[in-house]
Order: structure tokens, then C-alpha cells, then sequence
């Protein structure tokens, strides 16, 4: 493995950044995430569109044109030979001093990790997976706006750990108003009535990259597919329900908070929806 580190390659075991990195110190940076499929960087223009944007909402100056960016992440898979994996594109403030004030930083970091990821055992395609609600809240736009992909998930993993806690390997989150955000690494939707219903940005979520292309395949099953304020009520009564992400890609959900989700078997447009990605991933 060949880990892109500031314009130059590095072995797993050699690839380091200082200790006074305020990515590591105060989570001060942005990533993304991004499949490969058959040597193909899927949806990359989108993740770095988004990457760009999540920069210019916390000031922070990539040192790559978005140009540069596409062709060295594409190079970073080539020089890795990856014929399906995951990148892992971080941009950190870069090494500062102790404090938290970012214009003590020299100069932004960019790392590109491309690799492998299996965020759930592979029967849970096929079987579905069962969430809870966490107890606790999605961190308010107000105090940090989540469409930002930062480094700091702290709130994401308390929750995630809550969710193991309780033996399920996702929670969905909540607004301080009690409404349907997220999971604590994916996007959550519902089925209901041939709708396809997801959680709207404005309730506090991340504009997933899968969340927009499930958009795309039911327009083309000519479904409804639109964005709503969902309770839990609405989750507990949903046909089908299944998450979205990078790393996911498309998962049923058959049960949330000891409540079957329909049948307690991921439902047919669910698994149609699924079908469809494997078929255009490539």
C-alpha cells in the first residue's frame, strides 16, 4: 500500500503526520469518502465538489486546484493497482502549536488512503439489519453544520457505541426537536405508499453522495421520492426502510427500536433499489 502524503508516496508503515497536526489535535480538518469500483473512482466530481465546499466553510485553502485533486486521487489508485476499495481523502489544517487558532498552521495537509472497507458483514445485505434510536441528539446546525464532513464524528461514534451497547451496529439520530436526522455514518430512508421518503437537509444531515443517487434510480422506477420531516412514528410505520453511504452502499433496515420494519424482511423496492446500484456501480 502507497499512501499519498503532501505530493509524495509512503509505505503503511512509514506514513506519519506531526503530533501538533490540529487535524489530530482539535479534529480542525475535512475528508470524504469514495468507493472504486472495477478501477473506476465512483461519483468522484460529487465527493469533490463536496470536499471543496466543506473547505470553504471552515476557510480552509486546499492546496490542490479540484482539477489536480481528480487527477491525483486517480493516480493514488493506479500506483495502488485498486481494482475495487476506498479512498479515504483527508484534508487537515495542518501543524500548528498548541492552541486552537488555525492561522498558526503552516500549511493545509492533504493525506489519500486507498484500501479496503466492509462497514457490515455481508449477510446483512441479504438479511437486513436491526437499529435503535440513540439517546442521543445530532449536534444542531447552529453549532456545527453537518453538511461540513469534518474530522470530528465524536457525536456520530457516542452514538455508534451506544447502538453496540444495545447489539445493533447502527443508530438513527435525532434533532434537539425530536425529529429524524440520520444514522451515525448513514443516511436513513423510508418507503411508504410507493414514496420514497428521506429526512430533509434542514433537519441536520449530510447531503449524501448514495442519498443523491437513490434520488436518481426512483425517478426511474417512477417513484416519488422526495424529502419530508420524519418522526419516529413515521419509521415505525414505514413499509421498508434501508440506509445509504459510501461505505454501505444500500442496506435494508428490518427493525428499528424492537419494532419489525413491514414483513421484518428488507422489502422488494428495497432490494430492487439495491439491485439497480450493483448493476451501475461498474
Amino acid at each position: 500500500m502507497k499512501i499519498y502524503i503532501d505530493g509524495n508516496y509512503y509505505s503503511k508503515e512509514q506514513a506519519k503526520i506531526s503530533v501538533f497536526d490540529h487535524g489530530l489535535l482539535y479534529g480542525d480538518g475535512i475528508f470524504e469518502g469514495i468507493r472504486i469500483y472495477n478501477k473506476h473512482v465512483f461519483k468522484l466530481k460529487e465527493h469533490l465538489l463536496r470536499l471543496y465546499k466543506s473547505a470553504k466553510a471552515i476557510n480552509l485553502n486546499i492546496p490542490l486546484t479540484i482539477e489536480e485533486m481528480e487527477k491525483t486521487v486517480n493516480e493514488v489508485v493506479r500506483i495502488n493497482k485498486k481494482e475495487d476499495g476506498y479512498i479515504r481523502l483527508i484534508i487537515t489544517r495542518g501543524r500548528g502549536d498548541l492552541g486552537i487558532d488555525p492561522g498558526k498552521c503552516l500549511a493545509p495537509s492533504v493525506i489519500i488512503i486507498a484500501s479496503d472497507i466492509e462497514l457490515y458483514p455481508k449477510e446483512y445485505y441479504t438479511n437486513g439489519i436491526k437499529i435503535i434510536t440513540s439517546s442521543l441528539r445530532r449536534l444542531p446546525a447552529d453549532g456545527l453544520d453537518p453538511r461540513i464532513k469534518s474530522l470530528n464524528y465524536l457525536n456520530n461514534i457516542l452514538a455508534k457505541i451506544e447502538a453496540k451497547n444495545s447489539g445493533c451496529l447502527e443508530a438513527v439520530m435525532l434533532n434537539k426537536q425530536g425529529f429524524v436526522t440520520e444514522c451515525t455514518g448513514d443516511n436513513i430512508f423510508i418507503i411508504k405508499d410507493q414514496e420514497i421518503i428521506t429526512p430533509q437537509l434542514c433537519e441536520g444531515i449530510l447531503d449524501g453522495i448514495t442519498r443523491q443517487t437513490i434520488f436518481e434510480f426512483g425517478k426511474q422506477l417512477g417513484m416519488l421520492v422526495r424529502q419530508s420531516r420524519l418522526s419516529q412514528y413515521d419509521l415505525y410505520n414505514a413499509d421498508e426502510c434501508f440506509l445509504t453511504g459510501s461505505g454501505a452502499e444500500i442496506i435494508p433496515v428490518v427493525e428499528i427500536d424492537g419494532r419489525k420494519v413491514g414483513n421484518g424482511k428488507p422489502g422488494n423496492w428495497t432490494k430492487t433499489l439495491i439491485k439497480i446500484f450493483n448493476e451501475k456501480k461498474y
